[in-house]
C-alpha cells in the first residue's frame, strides 16, 4: 500500500477507535477496492464492520434497498443513488458511520454517463454528505482514485462530525 493511502486508513482507524465507532461500505465501480485498503491495516475488525459491493442495479435495489424509483429518475450512478447506498448500508449494518461509492469505471459509459464519473456519499448518524468526481484514466485507474477520494471525504467528515 502506499504510504498517502497508509496514513490516511492509519487516520481514519484512530478517529474511527476514538470516537468509538463501527463504519461499514457500500461500493460499486470500486469492486471492493476500499476494502481491500482499509482491511490492509492490522486491527481493521476494531472498526470495520461489513462492505456491500452493489455492482448490479438488482443488487442496489434488493439488497442495499436503494428504491426503484431513484433509480429510474436519477440513474445507478448519481449523487442519489450514493446517497441512499450510504445510508442504506450504515441502517442494515447498524454501525455509527458508512461511505458508499457509484460510478463509471470504463471501459464504456453507462446510463449516457461519462467514464469517470463517481459520487461518494458519507452517513453519520443523521448526517448525509455527498460529492462528485470527475476521474480520467484507466479503468484500474478510477477504481483507485475513486478508492483513495472516497476515503478522504470519508475522513474529512469524520473529522467534522461531533
Amino acid at each position: 500500500m502506499d504510504a498517502h493511502i497508509l496514513t490516511l486508513v492509519e487516520n481514519i482507524a484512530a478517529l474511527m477507535r476514538e470516537k468509538n465507532l463501527r463504519m461499514s461500505v457500500a461500493e460499486s465501480c470500486t469492486g471492493g477496492y476500499i476494502s481491500h485498503l482499509l482491511t490492509d491495516l492490522p486491527g481493521a475488525s476494531q472498526f470495520f464492520d461489513l462492505c456491500v459491493v452493489s455492482y448490479s442495479r438488482h443488487a442496489k435495489h434488493a439488497v442495499l434497498g436503494v428504491s426503484n424509483a431513484t433509480i429510474n429518475k436519477f440513474g445507478m450512478v448519481s449523487e442519489e443513488t450514493a446517497l441512499e447506498m450510504a445510508k442504506s448500508v450504515k441502517k442494515t449494518s447498524k454501525t455509527g458511520a458508512s461511505l458508499a461509492v457509484t460510478g463509471v469505471a470504463g471501459p464504456e459509459r453507462l446510463e449516457e454517463k461519462d467514464i469517470g464519473l463517481v459520487y461518494i456519499a458519507v452517513a453519520l448518524d443523521s448526517i448525509t454528505e455527498s460529492k462528485r468526481l470527475k476521474i480520467t484514466g484507466t479503468r484500474e485507474e478510477i477504481k483507485k482514485q475513486a478508492a483513495f477520494e472516497a476515503l478522504q471525504f470519508f475522513y474529512h467528515n469524520l473529522q467534522l462530525w461531533t
